[in-house]
């Protein structure tokens, strides 16, 4: 039996936006580029090693703003630009504590957006097993 579809609450869109992502303990810029947005987080081009659990703080404008939106986050996971299709070393920076208005904002400004290309290809689907009749011979 396959398994279900995950339900997204968010959804991503391909962007590639000028932003600052500063780690929290040592206030070192981390990452310099946004790669793709959604309402709950981020992919960035990262400018030093980070870790799994880091806090930082983040700072864009979003699509079509001039306002600049300030967030809290969490190195939500790393990738290290080894797969086909990944952009470099990056990372994941999962928005924390972000205000129901903050969501609507980021919703409204990617709005219309195209989402970012599969980087990978669609797991097959999984084939429900051959029904095999048991004839005995008589």
């Amino acid at each position: 039996m396959p398994l279900p579809e995950p339900i997204r609450t968010s959804f991503r869109r391909y962007v590639r936006l000028d932003c600052q992502v500063v780690r929290e303990h040592d206030f070192r810029l981390v990452g310099d580029l946004a790669l793709d947005l959604s309402t709950r987080g981020m992919l960035v081009r990262a400018r030093q090693r980070v870790l799994t659990g880091e806090e930082v703080v983040v700072a864009f404008k979003p699509p079509r703003s001039n306002a600049w939106f300030d967030a809290q986050g969490v190195i939500a996971r790393v990738l290290h630009g080894r797969r086909p299709g990944d952009y470099g070393l990056s990372f994941g920076v999962e928005f924390v504590n972000l205000s129901k208005e903050d969501e609507l904002i980021l919703f409204e400004s990617l709005r219309g957006i195209a989402a970012p290309d599969a980087q990978r290809p669609p797991r097959p689907l999984a084939r429900a097993p051959e029904s095999r009749s048991l004839v005995r011979a008589a």
